[in-house]
């Protein structure tokens, strides 16, 4: 009986592996390492929420962090949403895009949201890490988890004849304590209703109807331009040695 329960408590805990180094995608002659774990089974929702907590991602079926040597540069935050109040500019981004019908829709991939990917990925982030991502990478990156997951669908309203352009997407899990935006994309094209920024706004107010407190932003590198734009939210909590605080920078 002992050595059953001892087993069944082992196959609970989670096995970390450590991948090989590669080339830091965000800070110039720094060397990536990240150490993940694979989710799956009926505990999965408890420990993407506990790895979540502890500064971990999840990409499909893998919760991963940072574990790069000598390098501490990816802090993990998260919006305080109570304590949030949009700035002026904020407030002009949440007013141009007020035109848009916001809908959560199934963890299930569409032609229509690869094709805006696809259109996203070409002119924002061509030769990067996903530039390659074909119809059926898309389809893993959405239906591969065993999380409570959804897309929130942005689009522009139509003149009643159809359903509106697809304009934007956010693929977003559903945690106890709050909403973790996953990937998110948009059409380049309308620069000026800085979409990225809405969406970001857009999770706010939705985890602060649902009375979530937090809106979790992955990780946020000081130096970095393509991760600046997270300081923008503040409050903003970032997890460090001594927990989860206020960030200073």
């Amino acid at each position: 009986m002992g050595d059953e329960l001892t087993d069944q408590r082992t196959a609970r805990l989670p096995q970390f592996f450590l991948t090989p180094g590669g080339p830091c995608p965000y800070l110039p002659g720094r060397i990536e390492r990240k150490v993940f774990a694979r989710l799956s089974g009926g505990l999965a929702q408890p420990l993407n929420e506990a790895l979540t907590h502890s500064g971990f991602r999840r990409s499909q079926m893998i919760a991963y962090r940072p574990a790069c040597d000598g390098c501490s540069a990816c802090v993990s935050v998260r919006v305080v949403v109570k304590d949030f109040q949009p700035s002026r500019g904020q407030k002009r981004i949440l007013k141009r895009s007020g035109d848009l019908m916001r809908t959560e829709v199934p963890a299930e991939a569409t032609r229509e949201q690869f094709a805006l990917l696809r259109t996203y990925l070409d002119a924002r982030h061509s030769g990067g890490g996903m530039s390659d991502m074909g119809l059926f990478d898309y389809v893993a990156m959405v239906e591969e988890t065993p999380v409570n997951t959804h897309i929130v669908e942005y689009r522009q309203r139509g003149d009643g004849s159809d359903q509106g352009q697809l304009m934007a997407c956010a693929l977003t899990d559903v945690l106890r304590d709050g909403l973790s935006m996953v990937y998110s994309f948009f059409h380049p094209g309308a620069v000026a209703r800085s979409l990225g920024s809405y969406m970001i706004l857009d999770h706010i107010e939705a985890a602060r109807a649902r009375g979530l407190p937090y809106v979790y932003l992955g990780y946020w590198i000081h130096g970095s331009e393509k991760m600046d734009y997270k300081s923008r939210y503040r409050p903003l909590e970032a997890l460090g040695a001594g927990g989860w605080a206020t960030l200073v920078d």
